[in-house]
């Protein structure tokens, strides 16, 4: 299968080579031209999550030259199967997404990318994985990429933006991932990443890829855990499930429009956005009104220029038909506080800022009466976030295993000025240095 531009000025590619581009050469994302259309029936011999991710994914990548990997990516990437579990009242859910190597939802789509990538032939010269991240995503790229030969990883973070394990994490691993603390917001860290790919003059003398979610290596994966849940429900109960999924740029959301697209047994997606409101306005009826990305205690979705809403234009160019897909609502930091205290109260489940965001959009539907079985999609450990969570519940949340190693490492980040001249120096310097 090939895949497109959503700007249209470009020349299709297969999807392996899409996946090595990351973004197109006139700025746009890169969509499949074909999506296809499965019954639940079809995954009645699946059961694992690895098994869902083949079957959904196989015919994106049929004929290609990742076909014959694919069932090993699955294995690897998507070998942990998240748990649905009862979320304190009939009906209500949680979807774990967090118990990866950095107990984040990024771990499976990260070490999908970095499987295919180290799937395809590559000359000598080392790949670049540019990323930019608002907490969370780094440090998936950074563990999955960790140590592969032939490739090196920037991370561009913005500085003070993240919590401060989210910054241990991102200069923990070092050896062929570089972490660079830029003078600026997270959009900022975007809006660079994006420059240097579309840079053809210097991605010649510095190859490069991207593990943000502008990438189909990183979209496409996620949507199999949302297929995962939704059909153990569905063979459960016979009930499709609602989900109710924290978001900043619009990756994970729409990996969860994009499965109930091909067929999965899944109703409604309210989208939780935290107090940057492009996305809640927009569904309320408003433009389409990208603007600075401010600071919020779920500080992973600070983003104020969402990239994948281009890629929702694109799958629904009329907005009126895009606004009846998706529901989205705003919550504050004095709602997220809120919602921490009344979720361990009411629910028995200490959860994570951006998880908390949820949370409180969940509460809020019932409230008003909405029916139906819902999940909420935990994207983060709550361990991640002691400076916000502990004190609002009293009590240390215990580390993972994962976590705790990755804390008990040395940790190092450059700072950087908020300039793609200052990057474009900062991977000349990565290019001239050995890699693994």
């Amino acid at each position: 299968m090939k895949a497109f531009s959503t700007r249209g000025h470009a020349p299709a590619l297969p999807i392996a080579d899409a996946i090595v581009a990351g973004l197109a050469p006139d700025g746009g994302l890169y969509l499949p031209e074909a999506w296809p259309r499965f019954t639940p029936n079809a995954f009645d011999d699946d059961h694992r999550l690895a098994q869902v991710g083949l079957r959904l994914l196989h015919p994106f990548f049929a004929g290609g030259t990742l076909e014959q990997a694919l069932p090993g990516i699955c294995n690897s990437a998507l070998d942990i199967d998240p748990p649905l579990v009862a979320f304190g009242q009939e009906g209500d859910f949680l979807l774990e997404l967090f118990h990866g190597p950095t107990a984040a939802f990024k771990d499976y789509a990260a070490r999908f990318l970095a499987g295919c990538l180290a799937s395809l032939p590559r000359n000598e010269t080392p790949l670049t994985i540019l990323v930019a991240t608002s907490g969370d995503t780094g440090a998936a790229v950074a563990a999955a990429f960790h140590d592969r030969p032939g490739f090196r990883v920037a991370i561009l973070y913005p500085d003070g933006r993240v919590s401060p394990r989210q910054a241990h994490q991102l200069g923990s691993l070092g050896g062929n991932v570089r972490a660079l603390r830029v003078d600026g917001s997270f959009d900022d860290c975007q809006r660079l990443a994006k420059t240097l790919l579309a840079d053809a003059e210097f991605r010649r003398a510095v190859p490069m890829g991207t593990a943000n979610s502008i990438s189909l290596g990183r979209l496409l994966p996620q949507s199999a855990y949302y297929a995962h849940a939704a059909l153990s429900h569905w063979r459960r109960t016979g009930r499709t499930l609602n989900f109710v999924v924290p978001t900043g740029n619009l990756g994970n959301a729409l990996a969860c429009l994009l499965a109930r697209h091909m067929g999965m047994p899944i109703a409604n997606i309210a989208l939780a956005s935290n107090a940057n409101r492009v996305l809640p306005e927009f569904f309320a009826g408003a433009g389409y009104t990208p603007r600075p990305g401010i600071a919020t205690l779920a500080n992973a979705m600070d983003v104020g220029a969402p990239s994948n809403f281009e890629r929702l234009q694109a799958l629904h160019p009329d907005p009126a038909v895009l606004r009846a897909t998706l529901r989205a609502e705003s919550i504050d930091d004095d709602q997220i506080r809120a919602a921490i205290v009344r979720t361990l109260e009411k629910r028995g489940h200490v959860v994570c800022p951006h998880t908390a965001c949820a949370t409180a959009v969940l509460d809020g539907l019932r409230a008003r009466g909405e029916a139906g079985d819902w999940a909420v999609v935990a994207t983060a450990h709550p361990a991640k976030f002691p400076e916000v969570v502990e004190p609002l519940i009293g009590r240390t949340v215990s580390l993972p295993a994962s976590l705790s190693s990755m804390l008990s490492r040395p940790s190092h980040a450059q700072p950087m000025a908020n300039d793609a001249d200052a990057l474009r120096t900062a991977l000349r310097i990565d290019a001239d240095e050995p890699t693994c």
